[in-house]
């Protein structure tokens, strides 16, 4: 389904809205990306529904080389200004800005590293501590 040239994908209580553009039509894209915010935040307030500004996010994606090229400056979202964000949550995977995905290899390792220091501190026997980190899905064999 295309919207004001844009991509929405619902899921649940939560929408979001994809676009694309060369590095010269941001601004383009910046404002078909806000009529579209406002037309369903109308359709939510005809449906007595709220949309949650506070939980709304912008995230500009390009290559590491061209993320200087992306505006910068708040996008007007109803009455509220939303800045734009390096890295968002989406359905639990952390999306980079530059798309490297280093977020979420970051909070990944933290995550196993977490899992090890607790499993460090019960005295277990080496066979039984293994088992019990492969059966976690820390490591694979």
């Amino acid at each position: 389904m295309e919207f004001f040239e844009l991509y929405p994908h619902l899921h649940a209580d939560d929408t979001q809205i994809y676009g694309f553009c060369r590095p010269g039509d941001t601004d383009s894209l910046r404002k078909r990306v806000a009529d579209c915010v406002a037309a369903v935040a109308d359709w939510m307030r005809s449906n007595r529904l709220q949309l949650n500004a506070s939980k709304t996010e912008v995230l500009w994606c390009a290559s590491a080389r061209r993320q200087n090229q992306l505006p910068s400056d708040p996008l007007a979202i109803g009455s509220d200004l939303v800045s734009p964000v390096s890295c968002v949550r989406d359905l639990g995977i952390f999306i980079d800005a530059d798309l490297t995905m280093r977020t979420q290899v970051t909070q990944t390792c933290s995550k196993c590293f977490a899992a090890l220091r607790q499993l460090r501190s019960i005295s277990l026997s080496n066979d039984v501590m293994q088992s019990l980190i492969r059966g976690a899905g820390v490591f694979q064999a």
